[in-house]
């Protein structure tokens, strides 16, 4: 599969759902409450791993091709070898998927740099990497905020500088997350000297009133979003005008629309930003355009 050509999907043939939840551990599938990581682990005591987050939609894996060559580059990064080849993880996903039983959802995978003695420095070379996996039914399609379009708030940018690593250390992620919850609303956007990085789980979106999209272009400030990249295809080939700058959070408030994308909500409207409405402060129709495309090619069209 070439991630260049669009969202990829792989059929999943899903079994009867058993009764406990099933998860993959280190080589093996296992009941959820059976599923156990050593205290040592590195990803534990230094957040020293890397994860990656593949949608399924109508039981099929959507645009995994793209997902799995991401995770590569991030165990690259920072020196963790993959423990498995495309195909292999592409297997045990299916294999995963079918297990649980999982129509509409997510595929969490997670690779840490092993079990070790406590110490600063890299373990022996031949440890052997943590691999777990596991599946989280999610209603995206017929998410109500696609709707209505989601309300967001705008919180500082905390991060470490390599943010194009999809590491487990999302501590700066969680504490935005948990004063959109506190707000009431669905997702914070980041901002650094009042430029707009990225949402603590997504890409932003805005479109000018000129009817121009515009994100952020890619760098060591932002993670490569996969959904991302399978919009700006789909605008190009709509013949839409893309500007990939920064923008900042005054340009977003008065921005025409705004959305931002992801693996667990696909092209998502947002209606206000810290209360401000965006545009007419509901889904405009060229993030609804957007999202249509980009639903249909998720489900093979």
């Amino acid at each position: 599969m070439n991630p260049a050509s669009g969202p990829q999907t792989v059929l999943i043939e899903v079994i009867d759902v058993p009764s406990p939840r099933i998860v993959y551990l280190n080589g093996a599938f296992l009941p959820f409450e059976e599923a156990r990581v050593p205290i040592m682990d590195r990803g534990f005591l230094f957040a020293d791993g890397i994860y990656e987050v593949s949608a399924v939609l109508d039981g099929k894996l959507v645009d995994n091709a793209a997902h799995l060559a991401r995770l590569d580059r991030s165990l690259a990064e920072i020196g963790i070898r993959n423990p498995h080849t495309l195909a292999e993880w592409e297997k045990l996903e299916t294999e995963l998927v079918a297990r649980n039983g999982v129509s509409e959802g997510l595929v969490y995978m997670q690779v840490t740099r092993g079990v070790a003695e406590r110490d600063f420095a890299f373990p022996p070379a031949d440890t052997p990497p943590t691999v777990m996996m596991f599946t989280q039914g999610k209603t995206i399609v017929a998410n109500p905020l696609a709707e209505r379009g989601a309300a967001i708030v705008t919180v500082e940018d905390i991060r470490w500088k390599r943010r194009d690593i999809k590491s487990v250390a999302l501590l700066a992620q969680v504490l935005a997350k948990q004063v959109a919850a506190a707000a009431g609303v669905a997702e914070a956007w980041m901002h650094e000297d009042g430029l707009v990085t990225e949402g603590s789980s997504s890409t932003a979106f805005i479109v000018t009133k000129e009817r121009v999209l515009v994100t952020r272009p890619l760098s060591t400030a932002l993670l490569p979003g996969i959904t991302r990249a399978a919009v700006l295809r789909l605008a190009a080939e709509e013949d839409l005008r893309i500007e990939e700058r920064p923008f900042s959070v005054a340009e977003a408030k008065d921005a025409a629309e705004a959305f931002y994308t992801s693996a667990s909500a696909f092209v998502m409207p947002v209606s206000t930003i810290d209360g401000h409405k965006v545009g007419e402060g509901r889904p405009g129709p060229l993030t609804l355009r957007l999202r249509a495309l980009y639903l249909d090619i998720a489900r093979g069209g």
